[in-house]
């Protein structure tokens, strides 16, 4: 039987990052470490455990069932301790040079970013913002505190991201002011015409789209197959901006309200309801366990979720 006292406890933060990157390169790469160290590391961790830990598969390094039925109480222990040890300090937002890293799709930085940072420049004038897309950071970047939030649409979350509602929005159609489908405004015509479609949820790079794959399509047309209806998508993009300048050429962008609103003032463009029922969608913010405690940060997610609550935007 190990006994605490004799265990080296660095090596409770060689499991953790081995479990999530499966790979004993990447793991001595995150820790700063040489590979060969990290591979001592491995080798120690097996001899302590009595378990192999990664085995190699078809598939690659792949964790044995005792190793992942200990990976979020390891988790755990490594949060707590990062929080036990944290500095206790107060966050002046006034004269703070913090720079906040977020994670925001296409969606929440067009609608979400120039309030926050109209609010942010009355109450913390020297605070920057560093925004990053989906495609440019990963599950592990959040859970590592690379990131200090992420806000976008999200289907499935690890259980250990901190996470709140922002708001809910529902769908409009915007299409140019002469296009044919006004004087008919009906399901039937909205189908005769071409779409543009536009999503990005999640992280990571995304992939191409198959037009027959409708679960994968997301919330309009998944409310259109539940009503026996299909449309012609002639684009597919990831930007709404990109949408919104192809409705000018013609197409019927189909986009959530508030993204819509943006250009409800534009002479060349109308904001219609769509002529059938869409579920809402729910904006997100996520961050780190790591994060949760720190002054600055909850300064900044409660900035965040008074401006989001604020419908005068």
């Amino acid at each position: 039987m190990n006994n605490i006292k004799d265990i080296d406890l660095n090596l409770l933060v060689y499991l953790d990052v081995l479990l999530r990157e499966r790979n004993v390169t990447k793991a001595a790469a995150q820790l700063n470490i040489t590979q060969p160290a990290m591979s001592n590391g491995l080798k120690r961790l097996r001899t302590l455990l009595n378990d192999p830990i990664l085995v190699r598969t078809s598939e690659g390094m792949l964790p044995t069932e005792r190793a992942l039925a200990m990976q979020d109480a390891v988790r755990g222990i490594l949060y707590s301790v990062e929080e036990m040890v944290q500095p206790a300090r107060e966050f002046e937002a006034v004269s703070s040079q913090r720079v906040f890293r977020i994670m925001a799709s296409d969606y929440a930085a067009s609608t979400l970013m120039p309030p926050l940072l109209a609010r942010l420049k009355a109450e913390a004038p020297a605070v920057s913002l560093d925004i990053m897309t989906p495609s440019d950071i990963s599950f592990h970047d959040v859970e590592n505190g690379k990131v200090d939030l992420a806000i976008n649409r999200f289907e499935k979350l690890p259980q250990s991201f901190h996470q709140k509602a922002l708001w809910e929005d529902d769908f409009s159609c915007l299409m140019r002011r002469d296009h044919p489908l006004l004087s008919t405004y009906s399901l039937e015509n909205y189908l005769k015409f071409e779409h543009v479609w536009v999503s990005k949820t999640g992280f990571g790079v995304g992939v191409g789209m198959d037009p027959h794959d409708v679960q994968k399509l997301g919330w309009v047309d998944e409310a259109l197959a539940k009503l026996g209806c299909k449309r012609e998508i002639r684009v597919f993009t990831r930007n709404y901006h990109v949408a919104m300048h192809l409705a000018r050429q013609g197409l019927i962008a189909t986009l959530p309200t508030r993204a819509a609103m943006l250009y409800k003032d534009d002479d060349e463009l109308v904001v219609k309801r769509p002529p059938f029922a869409i579920d809402q969608l729910e904006l997100q913010m996520i961050w780190s366990p790591l994060l949760q405690h720190d002054a600055g940060h909850r300064w900044f997610r409660q900035v965040v979720a008074d401006t989001a609550a604020d419908r005068n935007f």
